[in-house]
């Protein structure tokens, strides 16, 4: 039964692709394929942040909100005049400082993550929609480039490599599983858990705003709508993929890059299997109850 816990992503994955496959056998052509995985690679990029937050045992309900904000910078930017690399540095710039914000209240005032981030939701998403007007901006060609295949998919590979290195094989990595496993003993040793909650907010800061320009570049406008509920998708991702909702368990690969590619699959599926869209909230609900009931699972049976 533990084994199959621990897989439990990939045979989800697998399983799902086969029924899809069944269904709809154009799902698994190559160009189906490729889409999904450009498609996904926003996504794994949020849920990698996410993965990293939820390591230490907190959670980032505010991810959505800076993707909408970098974006809104980055829109105005761009109808001003600014060349793509300014705004790109604009983008990851305010998804740091918003996890950097986040990480500030959290250790400072000693307020759980939960309350901090839900606040900065509403923080963060109203300052972008004042930038924005309410209006919708329209992007140049330029930001299109990004959402082609093969870049979107080589960044998403690029953010998935170097942040899996950071946890397995770097001493920051094993103290931010340490911190989420029991924060009290890191705290009344010679570890910085200040310094591990900004590692984690800030990594999750960043990906938000790489995950924002990757949707950018596959939408090519910000709307009033641009990020929301994208939060929870990556939070159901990463619990999907093996991460703990307590803290202290997690990996981005296979697990989360194997999740969020379940969420995409889902939602594509629908989608090609002309599902009634208005039932697309019951199935996303579903896949969220299933990432809490192994999650607690796991929990239930971890050593």
């Amino acid at each position: 039964m533990n084994r199959l816990l621990q897989h439990a992503p990939l045979l989800l994955l697998a399983l799902t692709w086969a029924v899809l496959g069944i269904l709809q056998p154009a799902f698994l052509s190559g160009d189906s394929l490729l889409n999904l995985l450009r498609q996904s690679a926003s996504s794994v990029i949020a849920a990698t942040g996410m993965t990293v937050v939820l390591i230490i045992g907190g959670v980032d309900l505010s991810l959505g909100a800076a993707m909408f904000l970098a974006a809104a910078l980055a829109g105005k930017m761009a109808a001003a005049g600014q060349a793509l690399p300014a705004c790109i540095v604009v983008m990851l710039g305010a998804g740091a400082a918003f996890g950097a914000l986040n990480a500030t209240a959290i250790t400072l005032l000693r307020v759980p993550a939960f309350v901090v981030t839900l606040a900065m939701l509403f923080l963060g998403r109203g300052l972008a929609l004042e930038i924005t007007k309410t209006r919708a901006l329209n992007l140049p060609e330029s930001f299109l480039d990004l959402g082609r295949p093969a870049a979107a998919i080589t960044l998403a590979v690029i953010v998935v490599i170097l942040v899996q290195i950071m946890l397995s094989k770097t001493v920051a990595g094993r103290h931010l599983y340490a911190l989420g496993q029991n924060a009290d003993a890191v705290k009344h040793s010679s570890i910085s858990a200040t310094r591990l909650t900004f590692i984690a907010f800030i990594v999750c800061g960043l990906c938000a705003g790489l995950a924002a320009l990757l949707t950018l570049g596959q939408l090519g406008t910000v709307s009033p709508k641009f990020g929301e509920t994208r939060e929870f998708t990556a939070i159901a991702a990463a619990a999907l993929g093996g991460s703990s909702l307590f803290g202290g368990r997690g990996s981005v690969f296979p697990g989360t890059v194997a999740g969020a590619l379940l969420m995409q699959s889902i939602e594509s599926g629908l989608v090609m299997l002309n599902a009634n869209p208005y039932a697309y909230p019951m199935w996303i609900s579903a896949v969220l109850l299933a990432a809490v009931l192994l999650d607690s699972l796991r929990t239930r049976r971890s050593p």
